[in-house]
């Protein structure tokens, strides 16, 4: 039993030394980019209700956008807020940001989306 723990540990030493250089070099920079992006995700989720409420306005109307965009907009920060909170706390795993546009200030009169996160 001890031989095949001893065996399955070198294989996993092994696989984690040949993987992919261009990664290792990248990963620095990725582990870093995930860590302020979920900084300034975490900091800046109330500013969706605003961004929100006009968005919602322009399209629809000022008392859709202030009952509807304003309810919208209030899931999206928590969701925002929450999804900086995910990546503060994994940050040494590389992902794509759950919240579409990255960062509010990207495109301010773009709505918000969640996707599913990915391996970068």
């Amino acid at each position: 039993m001890e031989k095949t723990i001893q065996m399955l540990i070198i294989t996993f030493a092994i696989f984690l030394v040949a993987i992919n250089p261009a990664f290792a070099e990248q990963y620095p920079d990725k582990v870093v980019e995930k860590l302020g992006t979920g900084l300034a995700n975490a900091v800046t989720g109330v500013a969706e209700i605003p961004k929100t409420i006009n968005i919602v306005g322009n399209q629809d109307g000022v008392i859709h956008g202030m009952t509807v965009g304003f309810i919208t907009g209030i899931a999206n920060a928590v969701g925002r807020s929450l999804s900086g909170a995910f990546d503060i706390a994994t940050f040494l795993i590389p992902t794509t940001p759950f919240v579409k546009p990255a960062y509010i200030w990207d495109d301010f009169s773009r709505k918000t989306t969640f996707v599913e996160a990915q391996m970068r």
